[in-house]
């Protein structure tokens, strides 16, 4: 008598998709997905989906479909498959490409929650877990971190902790976690949705023309209703998001315009800033020198204006790294950050320069914006 054969266990239902859009990423990819495939605490699986790499970014990705052979993470039962899919080609008309690998993403996908995260971010240990609990725990429709941001340069050093500190400024995590306030934003390197509120406000085929479509969905959600948490990702996820200046340029360049309703006027501010604290500190240092040269005979008052000058100079920086701290970058950025201040403005008026020209360029890839604005007497180049 021939036994029965023997089927295979059924794979638990995943708790978590994570959705992973990857172009040109063979210098990111590995770290991620070694991160993700040792997670541990819910059950999920991953979805590395390739838009048009040229690169070795699927040949990296595809080694991970057979990780399960590794003795190791054959040990953790809580991931259940690693897939590699490529997104449909070519795009959509007016589709951003990250956004038609994320659909493609999310027509694949299985779980409860669904994590769109970026091919250079870093997952620390039980952080998926960790993330879904914390949902689930502030009843958030959409949980969003802000990675903590790894730099390298002087370039970067300078100008991210700016950028970001300009960020919170505007996208209040407070206001935007308030279900009652209308401020709405996420971060698109770490999106953990309910899989079920995602479709009911069409997921990211509904944003998919938008450059911002992360903040842009964000807003759907809570137009609709949903609520929202928003926060910095620190001991969760990091992220090194850029590799060199030009990079940094070209990415910031994309976004700035959109990020911010009138990047000029603080390209404007910015500049006039850092000239405020270039003034607040050479003017009490000049004053200094010339007195211990020449003495204060004759002029009893001199010594106390200096101080004065001073006590300025030294609230002024005092107010200008106390907003840039809030930001969470480690001190050395923090202190180059006074540096990068002309560099923003500049960035701020190249951004709306080429969304003003209705064309910007990423990945290899060009995007037409809005089109090109009036520029007016009050508002000049």
């Amino acid at each position: 008598m021939t036994a029965p054969p023997i089927s295979d266990p059924v794979k638990p239902f995943p708790k978590v998709s994570v959705i992973i859009p990857a172009r040109n990423e063979e210098a990111n990819i590995e770290t991620c997905l070694r991160s993700l495939v040792v997670q541990r605490g819910v059950t999920f699986e991953i979805f590395v989906v390739n838009d048009g790499s040229a690169d070795r970014t699927r040949e990296i990705a595809e080694s991970y479909t057979r990780v399960r052979r590794c003795p190791y993470i054959a040990l953790n039962q809580f991931l259940i498959d690693v897939h590699v899919l490529d997104a449909p080609q070519p795009l959509p008309e007016g589709w951003t490409g990250k956004a038609n690998a994320v659909v493609a993403g999310e027509a694949a996908a299985h779980g409860e929650w669904l994590l769109f995260t970026d091919a250079d971010t870093e997952h620390l240990e039980s952080s998926l877990a960790a993330a879904v609990a914390e949902a689930e725990a502030h009843h958030a429709d959409l949980l969003s971190y802000s990675p903590e941001q790894i730099t390298t340069g002087l370039c970067q050093h300078s100008l991210m902790p700016l950028i970001f500190a300009e960020l919170v400024s505007t996208y209040n995590p407070r206001r935007i976690s308030d279900p009652a306030h209308p401020d709405a934003a996420a971060n698109g390197q770490y999106l953990l949705v309910s899989a079920e509120a995602h479709r009911n406000v069409g997921g990211f085929a509904s944003v998919a023309t938008e450059l911002l479509d992360d903040v842009s969905l964000a807003r759907r959600y809570k137009q609709e209703g949903y609520k929202i948490h928003l926060r910095y990702g620190g001991g969760a996820v990091r992220t090194r998001m850029y590799r060199s200046c030009a990079d940094l340029g070209s990415g910031w360049k994309k976004n700035l315009a959109l990020l911010f309703p009138n990047p000029r006027q603080l390209a404007r501010k910015r500049r006039m800033e850092f000239g405020r604290l270039l003034i607040s500190f050479l003017l009490p240092l000049l004053w200094t020198l010339y007195l211990a040269r020449v003495g204060t005979s004759g002029y009893w008052f001199l010594p106390i204006v200096v101080s004065v000058l001073w006590l300025c100079g030294l609230l002024s920086f005092a107010s200008f790294y106390v907003r840039v701290a809030r930001a969470h970058f480690p001190l050395m950025p923090t202190l180059l950050s006074i540096f990068g201040l002309p560099s923003f403005a500049a960035l701020l008026r190249g951004s709306a320069k080429a969304h003003e020209e209705g064309r910007v360029e990423w990945r290899g890839r060009a995007y037409c914006t809005s089109g090109a604005a009036e520029r007016t007497a009050s508002d000049p180049k």
